[in-house]
């Protein structure tokens, strides 16, 4: 293999393993020479993984390459630790070529060490021992002359200085420990440098796990232990919406529940206060984490509403404290405030909500306080633990070069940020709508009758799935438990199952009638009840969708069954766009006609029945629907989802109480 294809090998390999690094921390380099296309001669470079990226999924195109000379030369005019921010800009001038990833502010601890190939991981044991108030000694007790201690400082040029020293001065040491933050490792090849890593972490685990505590948390304090699993995730879905709206204050944001063994075991022990406060100490953790958690101090059997009362109560103090942390320590030349609001939120018997601007941003925010969780466990088995100062972390949460990284993400899409519930969405026009919203930016879960279908369009769009009986109120309000517990809560509602039954007057049984009307009548309002209960208790508005037909105003032949289904549908929209306003939320509804191509209900029976009516064809039905339209075009479920999404998007905020004809002109069916 190339040096860079061993790099890679090496990045994977590490990454792949929790034990090893977090999610998109870390990172690893390699040396080598090439040839250089403008001289002919060999020049030496390197390679090291760029800003952003993460281990376990990088490739080539994920390395930044640097010319090895240039790079070290920026030693003779670094302008010192005041100034050293500069030299992230300076980094450009020594790539070798154009394209790859830019250079992270680690790039000089990979180009100074004088070393063939460096890794710098954040392993939760590396870290314990690295937040240990007497680390220095513990590192040397735990490894010898192995492991050397550098004494913490933020990530940056002047660390690449500090390091190299360290190595330079302990020629036989494989690597370091870094007061606060993680470790680096290095070593003549590829191998032994990922060898030395592994040492480096495996020595630590065992350290701690033979020389530590039995309870370094404390005792479990009584009430504060785990409830049963049925009754813990049964409150966590009765919370996670006030959670998230109270953690939506300055912006909407996507949750993530955890209730893992060791979450649920912190959360019991006479240490989860003092040391929650304390903070995360690791720089990626606390970049996703905020500086610390807010922390329910109520038993896990308190009555939920006087959970919820004591959440709101704990929010005000939550954002006041941060607020005076950030006067604490900004000065003239700090970047705003970014927001108050907690990222993770601890409730004792119940478990652990993250929150982030995407669902991927929230489980990673979870995995962090996880890593952070360990850390403190095995800072506190051997020691106490000790993270960083408050200032020190000011420094970095709200460094200019963070700041600059934060605003070259791209501009988030219309429905970013928003959870999405649609019902019939294994098929047909519910699918292509939750195809659009989550290509639009939502969270989407799939409730479908059909819980294979409904589980292969989550699959696809990168979503979850329920399977659902809208005529069962039980299994309506287990839908959008799900949704809460995937997603944190809930904010946009499309009301989309349904069937039809196509017979005359005569031939209409009362069974027909009652399936027809609890699909759609019933079912429709059991969603909406159960989705407008949820959307109440976050407190920030919502949208409630029905897919309602041109049927709902429009006499058609044979059709009293599903026409009146469909009227029923269209006033309840009207009823609570008018009960709900109040609430920031707003229902409105889409009167579709004929979508025939990809429809579950036309492809069940109604196709065939509703081409005896007219006397045409079945497979001709679509053209004849659409040639009896004003615009003479055949509607297609993506042009039902299309209108979900005007509704839904962004553009129509002050829209309530609207149905939305997209039938290409059925001039009987005009609303007026």
């Amino acid at each position: 293999m190339t040096v860079p294809e061993q790099l890679v090998a090496r990045s994977n390999a590490l990454g792949a393993d929790p034990r090893n690094t977090n999610y998109a921390g870390g990172n690893t380099s390699a040396k080598g020479a090439v040839t250089d296309p403008v001289t002919g001669s060999p020049t030496d470079v390197l390679w090291v993984k760029g800003s952003g990226g993460d281990l376990g999924t990088l490739t080539e195109a994920g390395l930044a390459v640097l010319r090895l000379d240039r790079l070290r030369s920026l030693v003779d005019v670094y302008p010192g630790v005041e100034r050293e921010d500069e030299m992230v800009a300076a980094f450009d001038y020594c790539l070798h070529g154009r394209g790859g990833a830019a250079p992270s502010i680690d790039t000089a601890m990979h180009g100074l060490v004088e070393a063939p190939h460096v890794d710098h991981l954040h392993p939760d044991s590396g870290i314990a021992l690295a937040t240990a108030a007497d680390g220095p000694a513990l590192t040397k007790e735990c490894f010898g002359d192995r492991v050397a201690w550098v004494d913490w400082r933020r990530p940056g040029f002047q660390l690449g200085l500090d390091i190299a020293a360290v190595k330079a001065a302990n020629p036989q040491a494989i690597g370091v420990i870094l007061g606060g933050h993680g470790i680096t490792a290095w070593g003549a090849t590829s191998e032994e440098c990922e060898r030395n890593s592994l040492e480096i972490i495996r020595t630590a685990e065992e350290f701690l796990a033979s020389r530590g505590a039995p309870e370094p948390f404390g005792p479990v304090v009584p009430g504060f232990e785990a409830l049963p699993v049925e009754e813990r995730h049964a409150r966590a879905a009765a919370l996670a919406p006030v959670i998230r709206g109270l953690a939506s204050t300055d912006q909407r944001v996507v949750g993530h529940y955890t209730d893992s063994d060791g979450v649920l075991e912190f959360l019991s022990r006479e240490k989860l206060g003092p040391l929650a406060a304390l903070g995360t100490s690791c720089p990626d953790h606390f970049l996703r984490t905020k500086v610390r958690p807010l922390v329910v101090d109520l038993p896990a059997t308190a009555p939920v509403e006087d959970v919820v009362a004591r959440l709101k109560e704990l929010h005000t103090e939550y954002r006041s404290a941060y607020a005076a942390y950030y006067e604490r320590h900004a000065d003239a030349d700090s970047p705003a405030m970014r927001g108050a609001d907690p990222a993770i939120v601890l409730v004792p018997g119940v478990g652990m909500f993250s929150f982030g601007k995407d669902k991927q941003t929230a489980r990673v925010a979870g995995e962090f306080y996880v890593n952070a969780i360990n850390v403190m466990r095995g800072a506190e088995a051997v020691s106490t633990y000790a993270p960083i100062p408050e200032s020190e972390k000011f420094r970095i949460e709200y460094w200019a070069l963070e700041e600059a990284k934060l605003a070259r993400m791209p501009k988030p899409k219309p429905l970013a940020g928003r959870i999405a519930l649609v019902t019939g969405a294994g098929s047909g026009i519910g699918k292509a709508i939750a195809q659009r919203l989550a290509a639009e930016g939502a969270c989407v879960t799939i409730a479908d009758l059909n819980g294979d279908a409904a589980a292969e369009v989550a699959a696809e769009i990168g979503g979850t799935a329920v399977t659902a009986d809208v005529t069962d109120a039980a299994a309506v309000q287990a839908a959008i438990d799900a949704t809460v517990l995937a997603f944190g809560g809930i904010d946009l509602v499309v009301n989309n199952a349904g069937l039809s039954i196509s017979k005359p007057l005569l031939e209409t049984t009362e069974r027909d009638w009652d399936l027809q009307h609890d699909v759609m009548a019933k079912g429709s309002f059991l969603v909406a009840r159960a989705a407008a209960k949820a959307m109440i208790d976050q407190g920030i508005g919502g949208d409630i969708v029905y897919i309602s037909s041109k049927n709902s105003v429009f006499a058609g032949p044979n059709n009293v069954a599903y026409g009146a289904a469909k009227a029923d549908q269209a006033h309840q929209v009207r009823l609570l766009a008018a009960e709900l306003g109040g609430h920031g939320i707003r229902v409105n509804g889409v009167n579709p006609d004929g979508v025939v191509q990809g429809s579950g209900i036309f492809a069940g029976g109604w196709g065939a029945q509703r081409a005896a009516v007219y006397g045409v064809e079945e497979s001709k039905l679509g053209e004849f629907y659409a040639q009896r339209t004003i615009l003479k075009r055949e509607v297609l479920p993506e042009h039902v989802a299309a209108a979900v999404f005007a509704l839904t998007g962004g553009d129509l905020t002050h829209t309530t109480g609207l149905h939305v004809p997209v039938d290409a002109g059925v001039a009987a069916a005009f609303l007026r």
